[in-house]
């Protein structure tokens, strides 16, 4: 097995000709099942309901949900506006539907939409790899690095965003160190990434959200390597609930902060931060854990699932056409256009 092989083990999104089969990300490190999705429906809900999740996998999997609704015969209109509506954040979403919506304009069968589908998926691996080898070549050899969130094969097509970096600067020896926040209130860190880590053989260390900054100030590490959930014209990206924060201290502490993500999270038509929508949900989400209760009756909790990191807070965005150091409004716009 090779390297490349060795570190890219896992597939959460498969097509299997007539249904959609999602790992169930709810379930997992406990539980490895799966989810069959027979229309776009199903699609949308599991979406929603978080059994798939990161940005680019969304996308992925809402254009299969596409070639579930064609191959039914249902309209197509109806199933676009429903899997939109499944997560608002998240720019890939909206842009592989705009994709498939595009080959529907032209005309197309169930068969080419299929074919659209598979490669935007193929498309996504491709661009991971090359994002991963593109950032794991700025970190020196050594380094230790902090993540957040999910952002691994589990996220995406495969390899992963931020993961797939981290990934890559493990297999080249240039990362000693990997540690990785447990990213309240869904855990993805502590649940999704960890497992990722072991299941690939990557040593890591858990911590919780709140001790970043002790990590930083102690030296442990030498870059906090995110994904982004959408990037705006210029620069400002946002991610999981909490990235914000790593930023800020990153920047106190002299730690590098890099945003890994496919070309399709930019956003030219969004043009700050503060045009992002951030999804809010059941505020019910914080008062419980692992299913059980931890919080007062009565409690009222607020819920973002996602905020802006400034782009000069960012040090480094790589994408697989590039990287661009302290992205701002022109250097978007000389890589992205307008």
């Amino acid at each position: 097995m090779s390297s490349l092989e060795h570190h890219d083990t896992i597939r959460a999104v498969v097509w299997n000709d007539g249904a959609l089969r999602l790992l169930d990300q709810r379930r997992l490190p406990l539980s490895e099942s799966w989810l069959d999705c027979h229309s776009a429906n199903d699609v949308a809900t599991a979406i929603r309901d978080l059994v798939v999740r990161g940005a680019p996998a969304i996308g992925i999997a809402a254009a299969w949900g596409i070639v579930l609704a064609a191959r039914q015969g249902v309209d197509l209109d109806a199933a676009i506006a429903r899997l939109r509506a499944a997560r608002p954040t998240a720019v890939n979403l909206m842009w592989a539907l705009d994709r498939m919506r595009a080959r529907i304009a032209a005309g197309t069968d169930a068969a080419a939409l299929e074919h659209e589908a598979r490669a935007i998926q193929a498309e996504d691996l491709a661009a991971n790899r090359r994002m991963g080898e593109l950032g794991a070549a700025l970190i020196a050899p050594g380094a230790g690095v902090l993540t957040h969130c999910n952002t691994g094969s589990l996220a995406t097509a495969g390899y992963g965003t931020a993961l797939g970096v981290i990934r890559a600067g493990f297999a080249a020896g240039r990362i000693a160190r990997v540690y990785a926040g447990e990213t309240r209130p869904w855990l993805q860190g502590a649940r999704l990434t960890m497992w990722e880590l072991l299941r690939d053989r990557i040593p890591a260390k858990l911590i919780a959200d709140s001790a970043a900054s002790h990590l930083m100030k102690a030296g442990a590490v030498q870059w906090a390597i995110v994904g982004a959930d959408r990037i705006a014209a210029n620069g400002d990206t946002a991610n999981k609930i909490g990235t914000y924060q790593i930023a800020i201290a990153a920047r106190h502490h002299g730690v590098k902060f890099m945003v890994v993500a496919p070309s399709s999270t930019v956003d030219m038509r969004t043009a700050t931060g503060r045009d992002i929508e951030i999804e809010l949900r059941d505020p019910g989400e914080l008062f419980a854990l692992g299913g059980q209760r931890i919080v007062a009756a009565g409690a009222q909790a607020w819920n973002p699932v996602f905020d802006v990191t400034p782009h000069d807070l960012i040090d480094v965005l790589v994408t697989e056409r590039g990287v661009v150091g302290n992205p701002d409004a022109d250097k978007m716009r000389a890589e992205f256009g307008a």
